[in-house]
């Protein structure tokens, strides 16, 4: 149901011809599904950085329009930059955003590689978490030499090309080579002091970088036996960091770059700091992030300060951005506004608006028009919605009551479960209207020959069965959730034991109006044995929900 997506962040060998620069990145925009996001030209490097995002099998195709692309209109014979570089798409990493892993990703960067290749003739190489051995997984090895020392590079078995033609040709002389990778998401992040010094905010980026500091003894630097400068290393993995000063705003601030994100988050680099500022007799105003984040970056955020704070993680998404905006102040030096700098916000910013961002009124008004959708499968899925928020309500009030302070975790883990039963049916209260339009628009496809009328007739055979398949889901999600409800009336805020008893009579509700649609929609499939199983399954949980209705009003009644 979440769609799963990456981010592209290729550097091609250009940053002065503007036109050039924008006639490559805006291949991408071909490619439906596909967001570009940034295009950041470098005039002394001779370099543009392109950042794009979308679903996986959307972006490998515009990776691959974009580096056919820059290949027709870039000659590395003639290039020249400040930057190190070794192709006219130089690299070209893949970054898992939401609902995808790195080894997935990094499937998906094997294939670019293989089909950039094959069908292109470019040769290149794997790096980091794509690279096909340990050598090769630092760029900077693998770019050793660059252009400039490609043809030795190709005569070295030790580096034959992963994948392309593994001879030195004229594609390679004018098109060079491409590193392409999956690597975790870099997030470029300042700290913002109550101080105009350089030198101390510096001392606490040394506090807490990787690199940490140079060990001194009498203030001069501690050699090994290598003759090499002995460091003490700093608080945090996976971080880069410097202090200076922002003549802007008039602050000091430390400079991170957090390049592993899964090791050290925005707010583990945030509370950290804020420690050691605190130490240090400094004081920490807020911060500020340059460029966008993944969502799943400031819900981690929002998470982490609401277990300090020992308050429930169960409440809304939009909840616990505002909670993430304070907690880290990146509204500190200027407004932060989540629709701007949140990728995937960005990314659906242009997209036409759900039934579900609908005002009630709006969506009553949509619903009783001419129109046969929304209808009734949305309808109860947003029933089972409302059903579910409640209880989850009543979870968050319980997580609060005084006195039950030793069990808000217990009432948080219930409160989750809701939101996510809510998130679920919020999907499908969509999704049924769509399901309906995939059937209208197998009607519509064409019928003149009977080759046509055999793909028409897959077409809707296919859609009705997805069709049925969406109320099925209502109904089992709607069903699943009055387990929430069922623990709120049992044990939560006993003041709030009508919520709990009108979210299940919600969910009861779901569950019946989706059971309708199911065997509405089943009728029409010709693959009889699909639609007896999926009629069969729906009548059991329709059974299991009148039983646990049963359960459900009596608790309610006799605890009233």
């Amino acid at each position: 149901m979440n769609k799963q997506i990456i981010e592209c962040v290729p550097n091609i060998s250009e940053g002065k011809d503007i036109t050039k620069i924008h006639t490559i990145a805006n291949v991408v925009k071909e490619v439906e599904g596909v967001k570009l996001l940034d295009v950041d030209p470098g005039k002394a490097t001779n370099r543009t950085v392109i950042t794009f995002v979308g679903e996986p099998a959307n972006v490998i195709e515009a990776a691959f329009r974009l580096i056919k692309k820059a290949s027709e209109l870039i000659d590395m014979s003639k290039h020249s930059g400040e930057h190190p570089r070794f192709g006219a798409t130089d690299v070209c990493p893949l970054v898992p955003i939401a609902n995808i892993s790195m080894e997935e990703t990094t499937e998906y960067a094997r294939q670019l590689g293989k089909r950039v290749g094959e069908e292109l003739g470019i040769s290149g190489y794997f790096y980091e978490n794509a690279a096909t051995s340990d050598e090769r997984k630092n760029l900077a090895t693998v770019r050793s030499g660059e252009y400039e020392g490609l043809k030795e590079k190709f005569e070295n078995k030790n580096w034959k090309p992963d994948f392309g033609p593994s001879e030195f040709n004229q594609q390679v002389i004018t098109s060079g080579v491409t590193a392409i990778s999956a690597r975790d998401f870099l997030i470029a992040y300042n700290i913002n002091l109550n101080s105009t010094s350089t030198r101390r905010a510096n001392a606490i980026a040394f506090d807490i970088r990787e690199n940490g500091r140079a060990k001194l003894v009498d203030g001069k630097k501690v050699l090994d036996k290598n003759g090499e400068t002995v460091r003490i290393p700093g608080k945090l993995k996976a971080v880069k960091g410097i202090g200076w000063f922002i003549e802007e705003y008039g602050i000091a601030q430390i400079s991170y770059n957090l390049t592993n994100i899964s090791i050290t988050s925005m707010h583990e680099a945030f509370y950290e700091t804020d420690l050691a500022a605190t130490k240090r007799g400094l004081r920490v105003t807020g911060s500020e992030l340059v460029g966008l984040v993944p969502l799943q970056a400031m819900i981690d955020c929002a998470d982490f300060y609401l277990k300090k704070q020992e308050r429930s993680l169960g409440i809304s998404e939009s909840e616990k951005i505002k909670i993430a905006i304070k907690s880290l102040g990146l509204d500190d030096l200027k407004p932060f506004n989540p629709q701007e700098r949140i990728i995937e916000y960005v990314m659906n910013a242009d997209t036409d608006k759900k039934l579900v961002d609908f005002t009630v009124k709006d969506f009553a008004e949509e619903t009783a028009s001419e129109s046969m959708a929304p209808g009734g499968g949305s309808i109860a899925a947003y029933v089972g919605t409302l059903g579910v928020s409640l209880g989850t309500m009543v979870a968050n009030l319980s997580a609060h009551k005084p006195g039950w302070d030793a069990k808000w975790e217990y009432y948080s883990q219930w409160a989750e479960k809701g939101q996510k039963y809510k998130n679920e049916l919020l999907f499908l209260v969509d999704e049924d209207t769509n399901a309906f339009n995939k059937i209208i628009d197998g009607f519509r496809m064409p019928k003149s020959s009977q080759e046509e009328i055999d793909i028409r007739k897959q077409a809707i055979e296919d859609a009705t069965k997805y069709a049925t398949e969406i109320p099925f889901k209502v109904m089992e999600t709607a069903y699943n959730s009055m387990e929430v409800m069922l623990e709120m009336a049992k044990n939560g805020l006993q003041n709030s034991l009508s919520d709990a008893g009108v979210g299940a009579l919600c969910a009861r509700t779901a569950v019946i109006g989706a059971y309708f649609n199911v065997r509405i929609n089943a009728k029409d499939i010709k693959d009889r044995a699909f639609a007896d199983q999926i009629l069969n399954d729906a009548k059991a949980i329709y059974n299991k929900t009148i039983a646990l209705e049963k359960e459900m009003m009596a608790i309610v009644d006799a605890k009233i």
